[in-house]
């Protein structure tokens, strides 16, 4: 017997087969088996997703000996027939080759009248329906109104906003969704199973992550693999065979921009283009991990999800998650998506991958334009030589506040009077008390670490406490009720905060921001205190950080209306 490819022997032959679209087929099983069925249908999807493949289950529950029945027996001649695509009474269409008018009317309106040979009904599949001209779609709107009751008409589509309204607005339509990774690989692992073959798991979401939701394209892509490997491969086969971009060179290429080593970016790039690397498809690919990273930093639960990291990676992903805010991730998405768009023209693409790599790296070192108002605020109104702007090579001041494992200030100088481990506060207001130890090591050395690493965070933020606590593993920055802003800026660092610590302590810590008590007797704070406070309302308004978000601009007043 010849051999059949895994697309079509593992074609799905009953609705419970069909991977990822049980919202159509239950409506459909439950369709037939309240005998509700309409007598025309629009299948409309992405390719590879089970649209031609429902059609043909749907045909063969309508004509099986047994039915109408969503179950059909799969063994009668109606269901062989169908199967094999040879039931007289089951016309397959592709509109691609008969988009006239003259096909129409030959293959579908002439024959209407004729009842079936042998099967109950006469079923028209008529596949990407959307390229039928606009004169045929007319010769067949009257056929779809009102057909003979033995007539059903199936339509599938992947286009489906080129369908006319009027045969929409006549049909029932039927969305079909692309396929959840994790699904896909599941169904490949089943397969492989049946077929004896040896895959590591690893490459089985190589490979269904590369079929970008379509059933049939991993299908054809596991065929691949296993003409060139045989009956055993892993991931590296996997990607070798179907060239795709290795996952170790996209990480490194993260670990290279989170660590600020800018010679890997040539280094990294030479190694894409050795391995004979698409640079459209590293760029595309990096986007990608960028995005994983953001769901992790949005969702950490999220990292035992195969669709976002294979189990062999996880590790190295989390880590890597935790050396971005998700504004550095946001920034470094767009500027990837970009790059890849401009890279179709490019005379040479591998320079404009190489300088995206570089800009990534420093679009780190943007200072965040609240860190900048604060810092004026604790500095007395100068801010050092950096002024409005970033480190060296860097752009405009960006409103974003997140955790950056490392990256450059703005000019900031650390306070000389207070000693490294100890909470800092401006001139004019009470010293935080330090840290109570209570018999715990380590909370000194942290904050040395995080004033080390970030100066500026560490003058405009941890200094501001009223009090650092250190209680067993967990470490508590108390501020008062005004400083609600400073409050959120650490709760949004926080992550950052605990992995530093973690480090530093070699346990796991955890960081708390709390809102300390206002002043006693309710008295009403004195004016510089009362300034300060609308200072930081400001600060915590969304639409006042939108603001200092678009324009380079910063907080010299605040008046109360």
């Amino acid at each position: 017997m010849a051999y059949q490819v895994i697309a079509r022997k593992w074609r799905p032959q009953r609705f419970a087969d069909v991977v990822g679209q049980q919202a159509v087929t239950r409506t459909l099983a439950n369709a037939l088996g309240s005998g509700r069925l309409a007598q025309s249908f629009v299948f409309a999807g992405p390719r590879g997703v089970g649209k031609t493949t429902t059609a043909r289950i749907l045909a063969r529950a309508l004509n099986c000996e047994k039915g109408p029945t969503a179950e059909p027996c799969g063994v009668c001649d109606a269901c062989r027939e169908i199967a094999e695509g040879r039931d007289m009474d089951v016309l397959e269409i592709d509109a691609a080759t008969h988009t006239g008018i003259d096909n129409v009317r030959e293959v579908i309106v002439s024959g209407l009248a004729i009842r079936p040979a042998r099967d109950p009904y006469k079923v028209f599949i008529i596949d990407e329906v959307h390229q039928l001209s606009a004169s045929s779609f007319n010769a067949l709107l009257k056929s779809i109104e009102e057909p003979p009751p033995h007539v059903v008409f199936m339509m599938a589509t992947t286009e489906l906003d080129k369908i006319p309204e009027t045969v929409l607005s006549r049909s029932q339509v039927y969305e079909f969704r692309t396929i959840a990774t994790r699904a896909i690989a599941d169904k490949l692992r089943e397969i492989v199973d049946a077929e004896g073959i040896e895959a590591a798991d690893d490459a089985l979401q190589l490979i269904a992550r590369d079929a970008d939701g379509s059933m049939r394209d991993a299908e054809s892509k596991l065929d691949q693999v296993i003409a060139f490997t045989g009956r055993r491969f892993a991931a590296a086969d996997a990607a070798a065979v179907l060239g795709l971009v290795g996952r170790d060179l996209l990480l490194d290429a993260a670990q290279a921009v989170a660590d600020e080593q800018a010679p890997q970016a040539f280094t990294l790039v030479a190694r894409a283009v050795e391995m004979g690397y698409d640079l459209r498809a590293v760029c595309r690919e990096l986007a990608r991990v960028v995005r994983d990273l953001l769901v992790l930093s949005v969702d950490p639960g999220r990292i035992a999800d195969p669709e976002i990291a294979g189990e062999a990676e996880r590790e190295r992903l989390a880590a890597l998650a935790d050396r971005f805010s998700r504004e550095d991730l946001l920034r470094a998405f767009d500027l990837l998506t970009k790059a890849e768009a401009d890279r179709r023209g490019a005379a040479q693409p591998r320079h404009h991958l190489e300088m995206a790599l570089l800009r990534w790296i420093y679009l780190r070192k943007l200072v965040p334009v609240e860190e900048l108002i604060l810092e004026t605020k604790g500095s007395g109104g100068s801010r050092g030589s950096g002024g409005a702007r970033g480190s060296e090579g860097s752009g405009g001041a960006k409103g974003s506040a997140g955790a950056r494992g490392s990256g450059g200030t703005a000019g900031s100088k650390s306070s000389p009077a207070v000693p490294d481990g100890a909470a800092a506060a401006p001139a004019g207001d009470p010293q935080p008390a330090p840290p109570a130890r209570g018999g715990e090591e380590g909370a000194d050395a942290f904050l040395a670490a995080v004033r080390g690493a970030k100066a500026v965070f560490y003058n405009t933020v941890i200094a501001q406490a009223q009090r650092v606590e250190s209680a067993g593993d967990r470490l508590v920055f108390t501020y008062a009720p005004a400083q609600r802003a400073m409050r959120e800026m650490l709760e949004q660092n926080r992550g950052w905060l605990e992995s530093l610590a973690q480090g530093v302590c070699r346990r796991r810590v955890t960081i708390a921001a709390v809102l300390g008590e206002a002043p006693p007797g309710g008295a009403a704070p004195p004016a510089a205190d009362r300034k300060a406070a609308l200072r930081e309302q400001a600060l915590a308004d969304p639409g006042v950080r939108h603001m200092l978000e678009v324009f380079a601009a910063e907080i010299r007043d605040v008046e109360e209306r």
